[in-house]
């Protein structure tokens, strides 16, 4: 039998070490695949996202960029972006910068950031207060404020860091509102990671019940946290199992978030 090889590489995204921050794959392609197929690859591959590249013909961006639960395609993904400027810019040092063109989230750029980081820019989602009773009852807990934002962003505010590490949300019932992401944050005083503001992200309706680290979810976190803390920039920790520090600013309106990768495995996917 005459297989297909696609390059795969798998990097933790926020991440200073193997087995924390968030896992993406990254896998460059010639051509782009039926939509059927990029998820069924995404589906083997059984990580939070899958990212899946293409030279792009428009002289603005280097290359095009997808990402793919095990479930769907989603319309923005942080960590596998940054994912995919590590793997891009491992392979060609002499580059600082590449910049994504994609089909919703518009144009994205990952760039060097000290020895071993990168900055990534991505649009800032400001969420304004709304009820939210059945994602509140769904996540638990008792948030003391609810935010929304049209992309399907729920923000669930909590007095503690405690509060939020302590959630144990109704997975059944989240997956049932749909796609949404819900996002639970609190200041981070006192919490181990001494990050100023904590955060969970539970996605059940695309795949995911728990992200362990979501880029996506500090476009949102980003707007709302600099403007009550009087200041533009923060730094953030998600306590998920993983766990994964992000460094966040607010840039008008866009959100630089910040953040180390680490590469976890090379290799072929036979088609």
């Amino acid at each position: 039998m005459s297989w297909r090889r696609l390059p795969i590489t798998q990097v933790d995204a926020f991440a200073d070490r193997p087995f924390t921050g968030n896992p993406a794959a990254v896998m460059p392609l010639d051509e782009w695949l039926s939509d059927a197929m990029l998820l069924n690859i995404a589906a083997e591959n059984n990580l939070s996202e899958t990212a899946f590249l293409l030279p792009d013909e428009d002289s603005e961006a280097d290359y095009e960029l997808r990402w793919f639960t095990p479930a769907t395609e989603i319309a923005l993904c942080g960590h596998a972006t940054l994912a995919s400027g590590h793997v891009l810019l491992t392979a060609a040092p002499w580059r600082d910068a590449m910049v994504f063109r994609t089909r919703e989230a518009g144009m994205l750029r990952v760039a060097r950031d000290g020895e071993d980081g990168y900055r990534m820019a991505l649009p800032a989602y400001p969420p304004e207060p709304k009820p939210l009773l059945e994602i509140a009852s769904a996540v638990g807990g008792s948030p003391v404020e609810t935010l929304w934002h049209p992309g399907r962003y729920a923000l669930l505010v909590y007095d503690s860091a405690a509060a939020v590490r302590a959630l144990a949300p109704d997975m059944a019932a989240l997956r049932a509102l749909g796609n949404i992401q819900a996002i639970a944050t609190a200041p981070g005083d006192g919490d181990p990671s001494g990050a100023d503001v904590v955060s969970r992200v539970f996605v059940p309706g695309a795949g995911v019940d728990e992200d362990p680290v979501t880029g996506s979810a500090h476009c949102v976190l980003t707007p709302y946290w600099t403007a009550r803390l009087g200041r533009d920039r923060f730094a953030a920790f998600q306590a998920s199992a993983r766990g994964g520090h992000v460094g966040c600013r607010l840039d008008g309106d866009r959100v630089e978030l910040s953040g180390t990768c680490v590469t976890t495995l090379t290799g072929e996917f036979l088609l």
